[in-house]
């Protein structure tokens, strides 16, 4: 990809333990061209949210919207979604693509954000509340400046294969917004207003107030009770058969002659019997 605009988009729950009921969701955007990272909080993963995130973050972009592509949920393949990608002037449409079933690596861009941008941070509790809605959206204001305007990253520039080693070469780290303001495409408007941003904002202050939206959001999430469950007793009584079905693993048991029962013929003074079917081998039939 050579120029900025194209976005691979996803969706990221905050369900907890259990997806019962509305909760929050993240959706997740990244710019193949400049790694340019934006997210929005939505309370359920309706076609309407949804579409009503990529609104609010294509006016965040500091370029113009040429094409998205998504996995194959729901909230993403459907005609909301493609008649706002279609209904648009002459010559400013929005490609719409997917993935293909299955096939995450298709979005390996965004499915990298995922764990990086937002679940390392966010984690895996349950928020579905109002005020953790604008928690998680205050949060991700300052996690757009800070991890676009001051966190560099390095692209995959080419991979050799040397013998059965495969070496990745990369570019020289650079932030997102080094590479926005590189770009030909790029807003001046939005470019310049990010670069009076980046002059005047302390990336150290940045962080601390980050810090303190993590711990507020952490206060909100819904958890669940800590009581353990109901558990049935067990009987003490003892096993009617053993769980082995019969085998024995001893050694001691293996070498062990065949114990003779007696049987009514052999109280009268007949020959005992040997037990039938013990299936142990007398010594000498070892041999």
């Amino acid at each position: 990809m050579s120029r900025p605009g194209y976005l691979e988009i996803d969706l990221v729950s905050h369900s907890g333990a259990s997806a019962a009921g509305e909760f929050l969701h993240t959706v997740d955007c990244v710019d193949i061209h400049t790694t340019w990272v934006e997210r929005q909080a939505v309370l359920g993963k309706s076609r309407y949210e949804v579409v009503q995130a990529m609104t609010r973050i294509e006016t965040r972009l500091p370029f113009r919207l040429r094409g998205v592509d998504s996995d194959n949920g729901s909230e993403f393949i459907n005609d909301h979604l493609l008649t706002w990608c279609q209904a648009r002037p002459a010559g400013h449409g929005v490609q719409f693509t997917r993935s293909r079933p299955y096939k995450k690596d298709d979005n390996a861009h965004v499915e990298q954000k995922n764990w990086t941008h937002v679940r390392k941070l966010v984690g895996w509790e349950r928020y579905d509340t109002p005020e953790a809605l604008s928690a998680l959206t205050a949060l991700y204001a300052d996690l757009r400046l800070f991890q676009n305007l001051f966190q560099p990253s390095m692209k995959l520039v080419r991979k050799v294969r040397v013998g059965s080693r495969l070496l990745r070469r990369y570019d020289a780290p650079q932030t997102p917004f080094e590479r926005v303001r590189a770009c030909p495409e790029a807003d001046p408007a939005k470019v310049a207003a990010l670069q009076q941003i980046l002059e005047t904002t302390d990336p150290f202050a940045l962080s601390q107030r980050i810090d303190r939206h993590l711990e507020h959001l952490w206060a909100l999430a819904t958890r669940a009770s800590r009581t353990p469950r109901e558990t049935v007793p067990r009987s003490s009584r003892p096993r009617a058969t053993t769980p082995w079905r019969g085998w024995t693993f001893s050694r001691r048991v293996h070498s062990q002659k065949p114990v003779l029962t007696s049987t009514p013929h052999a109280e009268a003074g007949g020959a005992a019997e040997a037990p039938k079917n013990l299936g142990i081998a007398r010594p000498e039939l070892r041999k």
